[in-house]
């Protein structure tokens, strides 16, 4: 046989995994291992959870002795730093295995008798809101030990993040750290995708199409937070191509208590049949807002873009059009006024803008304020991943949307101020020597005609005289003439006026 039927040597391989249990012990002897290995990544990994920047130690299936039974954790994280020692049990599911609430306090109370410092759970379970724990646990268990999660596809982010884009310092560290990658992206290895709506989604779906879903219905809950998961898995995986930190976009009262969030999304779900959501995307124009219609079954995308502050309604237009030329045709834009109502709005397709940008100029006398671009697609209905997938149309949707509009917006900047030119004082330019001149040049010279000019007045200047043979004003020169006339001269020109 040729050589290109040869499998290539692998340091994790997911060649032998044979059931849960195999999984999730090589899963966690890469991980830990790995962590070990790559000083940046397992700094990332141990300092996000209160661990001091110090050398990591890990050891897997370490035995605790608890009355007659020994527990014992799928792993054990350590770093010391000087005097201090930071120290965290680590528990490990793949697959569809969820956590068990019985053996997270087990472990909580081990970590609190030993007084070590957290225990960190791994699964491919996504908490909708970051920072919160999927698994409800007495709260008395975590008052002296933090209970910890991430989600498989974070970690898989974070080591995608700092092997492609921020880059490993040691060349054998990178490559380590690529196998690690190779390995979680294996169907095999149980550190799956976020690739399922849930046992209700069918049903709620229907009953959306209906109007029959009400708000007390256990499924309108569940989708709720598998929207909110969904959301978070698709900033992820955004994340992981952009290299950088992709969030969901939640309030502080979202994130200080995510129950009043879900509450909230699901009474938008129940009474308009849309689940809402948002990502922050860093440096980036404005927030990806993404939402599905239930209704309609469609996905939207769009982002809210501030108008210059300056210029014409049609010159607003033109510098938006000028951005958008590798946007989609079908690509909808609305504009909004100055002082009118936050639904008042003109709207176009970016194709029908850009051969006449005054489809979206209502009345040229009112400011145009701001944009919405929306993009709007057809929604996937299966629960699951794969084509015709609610997951995948969103999650395409907003990739798509990011590339071919998002990242090529820049925010308007106004023009810095400008120094004024100093300007000769007109006598002196009718050839008067300078130093006969009694007056020098003064910051205010000359603003108040440009300010009656710039109002429209019509300004008459009693030092310029028309001459007959042409229609240009020239300044009339008189010697020895100061700026302003002196008392004297005043006097003397009254008595001329007067026959003296």
């Amino acid at each position: 046989m040729g050589e290109e039927t040869w499998h290539a040597a692998r340091l994790i391989p997911t060649s032998g995994i044979n059931g849960a249990e195999e999984q999730e012990r090589r899963a966690t002897s890469a991980l830990l291992a790995v962590a070990t290995a790559v000083r940046e990544f397992g700094r990332s990994l141990t300092t996000r959870f209160g661990a001091p920047a110090g050398a990591v130690e890990a050891f897997i299936e370490v035995p605790f002795d608890v009355g007659d039974t020994t527990l014992y954790p799928d792993g054990l994280l350590r770093v010391k730093r000087g005097k201090k020692t930071w120290t965290a049990l680590v528990e490990v599911k793949t697959g569809t295995n969820c956590l068990a609430v019985p053996q997270l306090e087990a472990y909580l109370d081990v970590a609190r008798e030993k007084g070590f410092d957290a225990v960190i759970t791994v699964s491919n379970e996504i908490p909708a809101i970051p920072g919160t724990h999927p698994t409800a646990v007495d709260k008395k268990k975590i008052k002296k030990v933090a209970l910890h999660h991430i989600p498989w596809t974070e970690v898989l982010t974070e080591a995608v993040v700092h092997k492609v884009h921020r880059g490993i310092a040691d060349p054998d560290q990178a490559w380590i750290l690529g196998e690690l990658i190779r390995y979680l992206e294996h169907p095999r290895s149980g550190a799956l995708e976020f690739d399922d709506m849930g046992a209700s989604w069918v049903a709620v779906r229907d009953a959306v199409s209906r109007g029959t879903l009400r708000a007390s219905d256990k499924g309108a809950a569940e989708v709720a937070g598998r929207w909110d998961s969904l959301v978070r898995y698709t900033a992820l995986r955004l994340g992981r191509k952009l290299g950088t930190e992709v969030q969901p976009a939640l309030s502080r009262a979202d994130l200080a208590n995510p129950a009043n969030r879900t509450q909230t999304l699901i009474e938008t779900f129940v009474g308009q049949g849309r689940l809402d959501g948002g990502i922050r995307i860093p440096s980036t124009i404005g927030t990806l807002n993404v939402y599905a219609d239930l209704r309609t079954g469609q996905v939207v995308a769009s982002v809210d873009v501030d108008a210059p502050r300056e210029g014409r309604p049609a010159t607003r237009v033109n510098w938006l059009v000028r951005q958008l030329k590798d946007a989609p045709e079908t690509l909808r834009v609305d504009a909004f006024v100055m002082h009118g109502r936050s639904n008042a709005s003109t709207s176009a397709l970016l194709r029908d803008v850009r051969n006449d940008p005054s489809t979206l100029i209502a009345d040229p006398k009112k400011e145009i304020r701001a944009f919405r671009l929306t993009v709007i697609a057809p929604m996937g209905s299966k629960r699951g991943q794969g084509r015709g997938s609610f997951v995948g149309s969103v999650a395409d949707l907003v990739d798509g949307f990011y590339g071919d509009v998002l990242q090529k917006l820049k925010a308007w900047a106004a023009r810095p101020p400008q120094l004024r030119q100093p300007e000769l004082d007109e006598v002196t330019e009718a050839g008067v020597p300078p130093a006969l001149v009694s007056t020098s040049l003064s910051s205010q010279d000359g603003v108040e005609l440009e300010g009656m000019a710039a109002a429209g007045t019509v300004v008459e200047r009693p030092d310029v005289v028309q001459t007959p043979d042409s229609d240009r004003a020239a300044p009339m020169a008189l010697p020895y003439q100061s700026a302003s006339p002196s008392p004297t001269q005043r006097s003397y020109g009254s008595a001329t006026s007067a026959g003296v």
